[in-house]
């Protein structure tokens, strides 16, 4: 089964749960034009006040084409976002254990937007202990003959995606909040992370 998937930041878990399935040969697409307001260029985490949105700013040149994509240099976006996940999640259980590989996400040189999130998946996937393998497509199709997943995850609609309830590091304050970043379900599971995504349910 051959699945396309938007290259994301630092996904959520029911792209993990796509990516993942043992019996998927994966395409990213980068040929895409830019469609604003998505996990492209975002990523949602636990914060003390709830659900935090963390954006990564684009560097507005013209291009519309997602692999040309560039994030700006001028703010210091990598250094603010990882302050706040250090911030989120140093009270968590598994935090402390991976808190230099998930630093490294964030010292990487690179204004491609892409390169940017494919190495943040290689240092996760290492996280998580699983190689999955994934290529690239050479061009843009309307109607791919691959499953199409470029617009089934929104960042604006909850999840469809069935997932068994875990502990955050401030849910006694909030409640739980379903469908976060890999890093939430990397820092409050730990090495139970791969499993619980082998667990999820897909559409």
């Amino acid at each position: 089964m051959q699945i396309l998937l938007p290259i994301f930041y630092l996904p959520p878990i029911s792209w993990f749960a796509v990516f993942l399935q043992d019996d998927a040969e994966i395409i990213f697409e980068q040929y895409e034009n830019f469609p604003k307001q998505t996990y492209r260029n975002r990523t949602n985490i636990y914060g003390a006040n709830g659900k935090l949105s963390l954006i990564i700013p684009m560097n507005h040149n013209g291009t519309r084409l997602l692999k040309e994509i560039q994030t700006s240099t001028r703010e210091k976006w990598q250094h603010i976002h990882w302050k706040s996940i250090k911030t989120a999640y140093q009270t968590s259980p598994y935090f402390e254990y991976y808190e230099d590989k998930l630093e490294k996400i964030f010292s990487f040189k690179t204004a491609s937007l892409v390169e940017f999130n494919l190495n943040a998946l290689k240092i996760v996937q290492k996280l998580l202990k699983t190689e999955k393998a994934y290529s690239l497509n050479n061009e843009y199709f309307k109607e791919p003959e691959y499953l199409n997943y470029r617009d089934q995850l929104s960042a604006k609609t909850e999840t469809n995606f069935q997932m068994v309830e875990y502990y955050q590091s401030f849910s006694d304050k909030f409640g739980y909040l379903k469908d976060l970043s890999i890093i939430d379900l990397l820092c409050n599971k730990g090495p139970e992370a791969l499993t619980y995504i082998k667990n999820v349910k897909t559409k």
